[in-house]
């Protein structure tokens, strides 16, 4: 087990290093002008960030009034029986289902179970395996969906929410496999 600690170790310093430079170079073999093309995706990036400021407040207010309602607290209650079946403890279940609604609702969950537990305990690198293997998928539902009219989202929703779960599920299963 501490070889597979140490290979994830090393992959994760590496990886985003070694992505930036296979772009550049494949960028350059294919005579792409990568500064440039750079600064022109910045500039639609920046339009389409002007573009979703409605859909994003709109999200950010909903997650608001669903944490402060209440409503956080009682569907932690009524999912905690079947969250002790796979092994993760009811602590990790708001991080569980606030990844897929924001990603800032849920960098803060995760921050106050890391202050409550810590970061090197069993629930707090759950959820920091949850944190980065999971994905907003509401929020990019309703921003960019949203942001550019789109209103029959077929397929999305369901792999969507498909892919949120196997991603919850593999953060239990690895984090239990390797930390406890």
């Amino acid at each position: 087990m501490d070889s597979i600690v140490s290979f994830i170790q090393i992959l994760s310093i590496v990886a985003i290093p070694l992505l930036v430079l296979f772009i550049v170079s494949y960028g350059a073999i294919k005579k792409v002008k990568i500064y440039e093309v750079f600064i022109e995706g910045a500039k639609e990036g920046f339009n389409v960030g002007v573009r979703i400021i409605p859909y994003l407040v709109a999200m950010l207010v909903a997650i608001g009034v669903f944490r402060t309602g209440g409503a956080m607290d009682i569907l932690t209650t009524i999912l905690s029986p079947v969250t002790n079946l796979i092994g993760m403890p009811a602590e990790a279940l708001p991080m569980a289902i606030m990844r897929p609604l924001s990603g800032s609702g849920a960098l803060g969950v995760m921050s106050e179970i890391i202050k409550a537990h810590g970061a090197d305990s069993l629930i707090g690198r759950m959820v920091s395996v949850m944190m980065g293997s999971g994905e907003t998928t509401f929020y990019v539902l309703a921003v960019y969906f949203g942001s550019v009219s789109i209103t029959r989202t077929r397929h999305a929703v369901p792999a969507g929410i498909i892919a949120d779960i196997a991603s919850i599920l593999m953060s239990v299963w690895v984090v239990n496999l390797l930390f406890k």
